[in-house]
């Protein structure tokens, strides 16, 4: 048995999720895609995928080896590489993942100048509203906001950004200013189904948490068209700070109970490749976390 060949196979049969898709990305049969990982399972004497008709997935043991072989062939490509001479330049194709409106205003100018650095490097962009999975889904870098659990990734935090209550200066005047968390039961609330039914907005009153019942008259998809319902005057809602970020300056937002904020949500940028990174996500990360930090809106003075 070739294990190189097998640790190979094996990873993207685990990135791609299947045989046949597998077999598609190395231009060989299913049937020699079956074949590699099942000698290899033999070799080791462990189970390393759980195989249904519908689905491929790791085994707890499956997923430890699928990391430590994707670093192993990692560190070959780049000894390849630096064989060859080619070491300066990052090459491949990257995944990455951020929520959808973080991912549109920040992380997509990091994206741009990193590809215009690195020509030989392909990039995926998952900017979708939930938590993937980094070794399930084949993604190498994330950016998470809100506390992370514990977990064997890489975590590297790069700013903050606030949960804030706004509403349009349309619709205060025509219905009042709330003063406290409890005046907003008597106001039009805008939600997303990303939050509890009914929503629990969380603020801290006097040092203790406190919840105001709430029943919205609206409730969204997406946090965007929310903020969209909220600028057009219809009622009050609560994004992220860096969501209303464009509506607070052009003052067709403005923020309400500030002095009964929660604490500020961390941004981490986070990978699961530890130091053993390889060069076309050492560099990514190594611009994202510049970029990110220095952003004064994510890092305020």
């Amino acid at each position: 048995m070739d294990r190189l060949q097998a640790m190979t196979t094996f990873v993207t049969v685990a990135e791609t999720g299947g045989f046949s898709a597998a077999a598609r990305k190395l231009d060989v049969s299913p049937s020699v895609v079956s074949r590699i990982v099942t000698e290899l399972e033999e070799h080791l004497g462990v189970r390393l995928l759980t195989r249904t008709t519908r689905i491929v997935r790791l085994t707890e043991t499956g997923a430890s080896y699928f990391e430590n072989c994707r670093r192993i062939l990692g560190e070959i490509d780049e000894a390849e590489q630096s064989a060859t001479g080619a070491h300066a330049a990052p090459r491949g194709v990257m995944t990455i993942t951020a929520p959808v409106l973080f991912g549109a205003a920040y992380v997509t100018p990091v994206v741009v100048e990193y590809l215009t650095r690195y020509p030989e490097v392909d990039m995926n962009c998952w900017f979708i509203d939930r938590v993937v999975n980094l070794v399930d889904e084949g993604i190498d870098v994330a950016v998470r906001i809100g506390e992370l659990p514990n977990s064997s990734l890489q975590a590297i935090r790069v700013g903050s950004v606030r949960r804030v209550i706004c509403a349009s200066p349309a619709y205060l005047a025509r219905y009042g200013t709330p003063l406290t968390p409890d005046d907003l039961t008597s106001h039009t609330i805008i939600s997303t189904n990303a939050a509890s039914t009914p929503p629990e907005w969380r603020f801290t009153v006097e040092r203790r948490a406190a919840t105001p019942r709430l029943q919205p008259r609206m409730t969204s998809t997406t946090n965007d068209s929310a903020i969209a319902a909220a600028a057009a005057g219809f009622g009050i809602v609560r994004p992220l700070s860096y969501q209303i970020a464009g509506h607070l300056r052009a003052g067709t937002l403005q923020l309400l109970l500030e002095q009964y904020e929660s604490p500020p949500l961390p941004i981490h940028v986070v990978h699961r490749e530890g130091r053993h990174a390889t060069q076309k996500v050492r560099a990514f990360l190594d611009l994202a976390i510049d970029r990110l930090r220095s952003d004064p809106a994510l890092n305020p003075t």
